[in-house]
C-alpha cells in the first residue's frame, strides 16, 4: 500500500519503534501497522507519520512536476540562472528605491533622473544582443560567466560614482552586462527543459527578478535608515557585489545543454533578419517593447510616485513596494503555469487586458491608502505575468543556431525602446503627475502586446530544433 510520509526537517530519525512508544493504549494496534508501513518505504526515515492511500495510488511528492523531471546538473542549472537573475534585479532596482536620496542629494531633475534609469535599459539591448550573438557561437556557460563579471563589476562602479556623469557611466556598463545574463539565461534553461514543462521551467527562473526585486527593497530600506543618505545609497550597490561573485564560482561546475552541443554552430545572426525567421524577430522584437515598456514604467517611478504624490515615507512606501512585489512573483509562477497550460498567446492576452484595466483604475479614481495596497497586488501580478511566458516564446520561433540570437535581439530591442519609458515619463510628470504619465504609458504598452499577441504562432508544446530539422 502508498501513503503520504510526513516528514520533520532537520529533525533526526522517527523510526517505527519511535513512533510506537510514542502512544499507548487503544491506538497500540494502529501504530504497529504505521510502523511496519514508514520502515518499508525508502528514504522516509525522518517521518513523523504516515497517512496511508487507496490501492495503487502513488506518494505525493511536493515538489512540482517539471522540478521532478530534472536531474542533478539540470537543478544546478536552474537554480544558478535563478539566482542569476535575482542579482540582475537587486541591483537595476536598487536605483529606483535610491533615487528619491538622489533627486535631494544631488539635486536631480526628473529629466535627469530619467535619463539615468533609460541609460541602463538602453545599453542592455547591446549587451543582449552581442550575448546572444556569442552563446551562439561559443556557448551559453561561457557568456553567461562573463555576464555576471560584468555586471558585479559595473554595479561595484555605480556605488563608487562622484557625480551624475559618472553614475550615468557606470549605469550604461551595469546594462551591459544585465541584457545578457537575462537573454543567454533563459536560453539555457529553455534548451535543458522539455516541451510539456518549459513555460513553467524558464518562467520560475525568471521569477527570481521578483525576488531581487523584494531584496532591493529591503537592502535599501535598511541601509537608508541606518546610514546616512549619501553613503547609504553607495552601500546598497557595493553590496550587490557579493552574490554575483558567488554564482560565477558555482557556475564553472555546470555543462553546457545537449542541444547546443549537437548544433552546427556554422550560421551568422543575420538570418534574424532575413528569410524565414524575419517575421518572427519582428513580432518578438514588438511584443518585448509592449512588455518591458509597461513593467518598467511601473518599476523607476513607482517608489518616487508614492513619496511625491502620496505623502508616502520611506518605510510606508516599502510597504506597498513588498505588496507589489508579492504579487510580481506569484504573477510569474501564473504565467509560467498558464503558458503550459492554456497556451502562450492567451496567457499573454489575459495578463495585458489586466494590466490596462489596473493602470485605468489607479490613475482615474481617488484612492484612499488602503485600496491603493490592495491594487498594488493585482498591478505586480499582471506586470510580470507577461514575462513567465515571454522567455518560452522567444525561445520556441528560432532554431537552436540562432536561439540565443534571435531572443537576445528582441528581448532587448524590447528593452532598449522600454528604455525611453523613464525619460518620457520624467518628462510629461511636469504636465501630466507622476501617476497620470505612469498609467497613459502603460496602456499604451499593453494595447500593443495585446495586438502582437493574437499575431504570433501558438507554440505550446514544440520541440526545440536545429536548422537542419526546420
Amino acid at each position: 500500500m502508498q501513503g503520504i510520509a510526513v516528514l520533520v526537517l532537520g529533525s533526526s530519525s522517527a523510526s517505527g519503534p519511535d513512533l510506537e512508544n510514542s502512544h499507548a493504549g487503544s491506538i497500540a494496534s494502529q501504530q504497529n501497522v504505521l510502523k511496519r508501513r514508514v520502515g518499508s518505504i525508502e528514504n522516509h526515515q525522518n517521518a513523523l507519520w504516515y497517512l496511508p492511500l487507496p490501492h495503487g495510488t502513488q506518494p505525493i511528492n511536493m515538489q512540482p512536476f517539471w522540478y521532478r523531471s530534472l536531474n542533478k546538473d539540470a537543478r544546478r542549472s536552474f537554480w544558478t540562472v535563478f539566482c542569476g537573475f535575482s542579482v540582475d534585479s537587486l541591483d537595476v532596482q536598487l536605483y529606483a528605491f535610491i533615487l528619491p536620496v538622489l533627486l535631494a542629494a544631488w539635486g536631480l531633475s526628473h529629466s535627469e533622473a530619467g535619463l539615468l534609469g533609460a541609460a541602463t535599459l538602453t545599453s542592455s539591448a547591446l549587451g543582449g544582443w552581442v550575448a546572444g550573438m556569442m552563446a551562439d557561437r561559443f556557448g551559453r556557460l561561457r557568456v553567461l560567466k562573463l555576464t555576471i563579471l560584468w555586471f558585479a563589476i559595473s554595479t561595484c562602479l555605480c556605488g563608487l560614482a562622484a557625480d551624475f556623469d559618472q553614475l550615468l557611466i557606470a549605469r550604461t556598463l551595469q546594462g551591459i552586462g544585465f541584457g545578457g545574463e537575462l537573454a543567454v539565461g533563459a536560453v539555457f534553461i529553455a534548451e535543458i527543459a522539455g516541451p510539456n514543462v518549459r513555460s513553467r521551467m524558464v518562467g520560475m527562473a525568471q521569477s527570481g527578478w521578483a525576488v531581487g526585486w523584494g531584496l532591493a527593497a529591503i537592502i535599501s530600506a535598511i541601509s537608508l535608515t541606518l546610514l546616512p543618505p549619501e553613503l547609504g545609497w553607495r552601500v546598497t550597490f557595493i553590496l550587490g557585489v557579493l552574490p554575483a561573485i558567488a554564482i560565477f564560482i558555482y557556475r564553472l561546475k555546470l555543462k553546457e545543454p545537449q542541444a547546443f552541443m549537437r548544433s552546427s554552430r556554422q550560421f551568422s545572426w543575420r538570418a534574424i533578419l532575413s528569410g524565414p525567421y524575419l517575421k518572427s524577430t519582428i513580432l518578438g522584437s514588438l511584443l518585448a517593447a509592449g512588455m518591458h515598456s509597461g513593467y518598467w514604467a511601473i518599476a523607476i517611478w513607482w517608489p518616487a510616485m508614492l513619496e511625491a504624490e502620496h505623502g508616502l515615507a520611506t518605510i510606508e512606501s516599502r510597504l506597498y513596494l513588498a505588496v507589489l512585489v508579492t504579487g510580481s512573483f506569484l504573477g510569474y509562477v501564473a504565467g509560467s503555469w498558464l503558458g503550459d497550460i492554456a497556451g502562450r498567446k492567451a496567457t499573454l492576452l489575459m495578463f495585458a487586458l489586466g494590466g490596462i484595466c489596473i493602470a485605468l483604475t489607479y490613475s482615474n479614481l481617488s484612492l484612499y491608502p488602503t485600496a491603493m495596497l490592495l491594487l498594488s497586488f493585482p498591478l505586480g501580478f499582471v506586470a510580470t505575468g507577461m514575462f513567465g511566458v515571454i522567455g518560452s516564446v522567444l525561445t520556441e520561433l528560432f532554431p537552436t543556431e540562432l536561439r540565443a540570437s534571435g531572443l537576445g535581439f528582441c528581448y532587448n530591442f524590447g528593452r532598449g525602446i522600454a528604455g525611453l519609458a523613464p525619460a518620457v515619463i520624467g518628462v510629461t510628470s511636469e504636465t501630466m503627475g507622476i501617476t497620470g504619465a505612469i498609467a497613459t504609458y502603460v496602456v499604451c504598452a499593453y494595447i500593443l502586446v495585446m495586438i502582437v499577441a493574437l499575431l504570433l504562432p501558438e507554440t505550446r508544446g514544440v520541440r526545440l530544433k536545429n536548422l537542419s530539422e526546420t
